[in-house]
């Protein structure tokens, strides 16, 4: 999900292809904005607006404006997102999981959180994907947990996803799940690419 992605409180998204292939220069800008039209099954669907920070063929950087979350977001109890704090964004083109850098409205970060999502539809300005449940979770101090295992069995009980759709969202959760374990994951880019970063280009003189 995303925070909006995140699924009960959240929700998010990226998707299968980029609509403008090739090598691509990194671009970096600072008023390119994005629509992510977020589904959850079995029919409710969330739009995004967000704004794009770096956009490379193998990932695109978006991050939430600072009133975008409405809600607080619980993981195991405690708030890993609320009101005021904002989320950085990396979209993986291609790839069946998203990935954020969340944080408190003090700008205190509290770990990263991966959607399992359908890779995004991406048509320029314009993304389509579509939540697959699971979640992995990864604290700024502790270990990488599954979450929502308990969604994704009710999902299939009432058919909103197919088996083979479910069986994708378990294997990508377990790959990260697994890369994680062996320091592997999160990738560079998503330590790189941090809020303190982007808030210091969005105060610089134009």
């Amino acid at each position: 999900m995303e925070p909006g992605r995140v699924r009960r409180h959240h929700g998010r998204v990226r998707g299968a292809g980029v609509a403008n292939g090739g090598n691509r220069r990194p671009e970096v800008s600072a008023t390119r904005r994005v629509r992510i039209h977020y589904q959850r099954l079995p029919d409710n669907e969330q739009v995004f607006d967000q704004r794009v920070v770096l956009d490379r063929d193998d990932v695109i950087v978006t991050v939430t404006d600072p009133g975008a979350i409405k809600a607080p977001v619980l993981v195991g109890g405690r708030a890993v997102l609320e009101p005021g704090s904002r989320a950085v964004w990396f979209t993986f083109p291609g790839l069946w999981h998203d990935a954020g850098r969340f944080h408190l409205a003090d700008g205190a970060f509290t770990g990263i959180y991966a959607n399992i999502l359908t890779p995004p539809r991406i048509e320029g300005s314009v993304w389509h994907t579509t939540d697959l449940f699971l979640d992995v979770w990864l604290p700024a101090n502790g270990s990488v947990t599954l979450l929502d295992e308990d969604e994704l069995a009710e999902a299939l009980t009432h058919a909103h996803i197919d088996h083979e759709l479910a069986g994708r969202a378990r294997n990508e959760a377990d790959r990260l799940l697994d890369l994680a374990a062996a320091g592997s994951w999160p990738p560079p880019i998503v330590s790189e690419w941090t809020l303190e970063r982007i808030v210091a280009d969005e105060d610089r003189p134009s």
